[in-house]
């Protein structure tokens, strides 16, 4: 298979092909690190509420900073140069995160903060090359190449906390990011090491606007709002789901932890399952009816009491959730085709500031309200995107319609 992206031989390497794809597991094992020891985290190191909501503010702001600097960094460094530093600063991140063990009651929370703020720095910088390395090493079937890079991180989102379990089991919390150190170190080396040749021309090099500027906020500001509201949503399920179900339901971390696996996994088979749905059934309906999803699970969920209960319920979050986002972007670029670089980052800065502000924002409300009725409030969240996503479908309509009147009188 001949591509921009190969080793000696002219053909895309396996060897390469597994490591890019490892990193994309790495990425979600070390995303879903902080979370799956949350209630190791507050406990031993005394954390209040707003202060583990903090912790995930630094995580959004550094994200969205190094994601959208990463994409003109893209067009100046070599991508591999690129994805060498984003995973240098993940495996800080996780030696910061288990130094915190160590650390003095007053430098814990700076170390925790340090920690996160480096790991979305390295998650947003490996954005540009993880998303450009599958297209440049299978050209022809870039697609399913990307797809298989996301599902690789979401399955790394789902057995994170299935792998910290043993560790908060034996009360050696701090041993899970030192393992995912020594394991990110381990890649690195590889990385660095296999041959890489750069492409002459970046697939994801910005395109020129066809749009006025006023015109393009106009058009994509709509998706950005279903983003931040989506966001809200996913950050309530995800990075409250161990707290909630210990320190609330009273049951056992490895159950809590085990929720918290089973919501990223079905988010991530999610993802393949629809991709194959939109094939058969009008996207519009499918982008419509996951937020309606959310919302009946974010009601269900203050009813649940044992851990059969608590896993379905996080199951059918994670389903709800899975392309919901996904589709938000394929919609707004249609609506934009001539800017596809620049919504997309956009939208992903969106929906990593809307999971920060919604994690964060839980923490305060949650000194006057328990969990089990912030969960109930926050369905307005998808239920304000469901009424945006009818919106849009019917606005996308009109404009169709537009168009094709214009055409027949054009052809008249």
């Amino acid at each position: 298979m001949h591509g921009p992206l190969r080793a000696a031989t002219g053909r895309a390497p396996g060897a390469v092909t597994v490591l890019i794809y490892c990193a994309g597991l790495l990425q979600g094992l070390m995303l879903v690190s902080v979370p799956a020891l949350s209630a190791a985290l507050k406990h031993s190191l005394a954390l209040t509420d707003g202060r583990y909501g903090s912790l995930f503010l630094a995580q959004v702001l550094c994200t969205t900073l190094a994601a959208l600097a990463g994409g003109e960094l893209a067009k100046r460094t070599p991508l591999k140069r690129l994805l060498l530093v984003a995973l240098l600063g993940n495996a800080a991140a996780q030696l910061a995160l288990a130094a915190s063990a160590a650390a003095p009651a007053q430098w814990a929370y700076a170390v925790l903060l340090t920690a996160t703020s480096l790991l979305g720095l390295g998650f947003g910088l490996s954005s540009a090359p993880l998303n450009a390395y599958p297209v440049l090493l299978f050209p022809r079937r870039r697609d399913a190449a990307v797809v298989a890079l996301h599902t690789a991180l979401g399955v790394g989102l789902a057995i994170g906390p299935l792998i910290a379990a043993p560790f908060l089991m034996r009360a050696a919390w701090w041993q899970f990011p030192l393992l995912l150190s020594a394991a990110t170190a381990a890649l690195t080396a590889a990385i660095a090491l296999a041959h890489l040749e750069e492409p002459r021309t970046q697939a994801f090099s910005p395109v020129a606007a066809a749009l006025p500027v006023r015109a393009r906020y106009r058009i994509a500001a709509p998706f950005v709002l279903i983003a931040v509201l989506y966001a809200f949503a996913e950050g309530t399920f995800s990075n409250w789901a161990v707290i909630y179900l210990q320190e609330d339901r009273a049951l056992p971390a490895p159950v809590a932890t085990a929720a918290l696996s089973v919501f990223w996994a079905a988010l991530a088979a999610g993802r393949l399952l629809i991709a194959a749905v939109v094939l058969r059934l009008s996207p519009h309906r499918v982008w419509l009816a996951l937020p309606l999803m959310m919302v009946a699970v974010l009601l269900a969920l203050p009813q649940v009491r044992g851990s059969a209960g608590a896993l379905a319920a996080y199951a059918m979050a994670g389903l709800a959730c899975s392309a919901f986002f996904p589709l938000t972007i394929s919609h707004a670029v249609q609506r934009l085709p001539s800017d596809t670089a620049w919504v997309s980052s956009v939208l992903v800065a969106a929906l990593m500031t809307g999971v920060g502000l919604g994690t964060y924002l839980i923490a305060p409300l949650r000194e006057v309200l328990s969990l089990a009725v912030l969960f109930r409030y926050s369905a307005v969240y998808p239920l304000l995107a469901a009424v945006l996503v009818i919106g849009v479908i019917a606005t996308g309509r009109r404009r169709d319609r537009g168009a094709a009147a214009r055409r027949a009188s054009a052809t008249a």
